[in-house]
């Protein structure tokens, strides 16, 4: 055992030479005003930063890497929310990309709002579970796991799995999106509480602007749908569908989007609860002020239109700061 532990010690400052070694850090500014006077979602307003780091290993397109991440909400004591901790395994190359353990969500997956709200990327910037992602020439197609609580006697059984991808060709493109939330009460029975079960998808074709064009942005529709079951409560599923569509375009530093959902309210576990209207119409005026290779900054003038009766507005800013190797 002593021969067994030398040689290992004396090879693994040979071992750590073969990794190379990689750091990320990044920050992100972050302003959202939410004036809501409909009462139809929360009026407040998010103001913070958020620091975070990874460092870690790769070889041979296999990587370790840990580190933390911290949100400062303005005006809130430093312990107000506690640490993430990021700890993963990724293996990618030029056709697959996989990740296990508790890893960034910005970067790794994209769902419309009204599937999973921004407010995630503040309050659970990680992905606690697994990803997986194949790439080919004319598309590729994703899936994540995000545990976010196991069952004990005062806590609940909350998961999330998803799929998203997209296929194209030249300029035209279809996208779908697939989620899933299972929401199960703790181990102590509450008295009224029941297993409720969130499902949804999204399919969009569309078309592109050409990469060499002055404006930048694209026009795609298709249909949302969802469904909601509280079990011992509802009569199965309730379903749901709404047209889906979105126009987005974007001129030097300045950009506008809208997006529409028509026909029926949807209820996703973490989507925006304007969607939960049967007609939401939802359009951003934006102005890219900071456009450099590692820093991006954006301002947001969201209104919202709400059943063609209440205009809500919205201000955010966005600023991220992000180096390493």
């Amino acid at each position: 055992m002593k021969k067994l532990l030398l040689i290992l010690c004396a090879s693994f400052p040979f071992w750590v030479l073969a990794q190379q070694f990689e750091y990320k850090v990044t920050f992100e500014g972050i302003g959202d005003n939410r004036e809501f006077f409909s009462g139809k979602a929360l009026s407040q307003t998010i103001l913070g930063s958020r620091g975070s780091f990874e460092i870690g290993l790769e070889l041979d397109n296999h990587r370790l890497r840990g580190g933390l991440s911290q949100l400062l909400e303005f005006g809130s004591d430093l312990d107000y929310h506690k640490p993430n901790l990021t700890l993963y395994y990724q293996f990618s190359d030029e056709t697959k990309n996989f990740k296990f353990g508790a890893f960034p969500r910005r970067g790794t997956i994209d769902f419309p709002l009204a599937m999973l709200t921004d407010t995630l990327l503040y309050y659970r910037p990680n992905i606690e579970g697994l990803f997986g992602e194949v790439r080919w020439d004319w598309g590729h197609q994703n899936g994540f796991v995000d545990w976010v609580s196991r069952q004990t006697e005062i806590k609940r059984e909350n998961f999330m799995a998803g799929f998203s991808g997209q296929l194209f060709h030249k300029n035209i493109f279809l996208q779908n999106y697939v989620l899933l939330f299972h929401d199960a009460g703790p181990a102590t029975d509450i008295p009224g509480d029941h297993i409720k079960d969130y499902l949804g998808y999204a399919i969009q074709a569309g078309i592109r602007t050409a990469e060499n064009s002055v404006i930048k942005g694209h026009l795609k529709a298709g249909i949302l749908g969802s469904s909601f079951r509280e079990r011992s409560v509802t009569n199965g599923f309730i379903h749901s569908t709404s047209l889906f569509a979105e126009a987005k375009g974007r001129y030097k530093n300045y950009g506008i989007q809208s997006v529409l959902s028509s026909g029926a309210g949807h209820r996703f576990a973490y989507g925006d609860l304007f969607y939960r209207l049967k007609n939401y119409w939802r359009t951003d005026v934006i102005w890219y002020f900071i456009n450099h290779e590692k820093v991006k900054g954006r301002f947001n003038l969201s209104f919202h239109v709400l059943d063609w009766n209440d205009l809500d507005q919205q201000q955010q800013m966005s600023i991220v700061y992000i180096f390493g190797k």
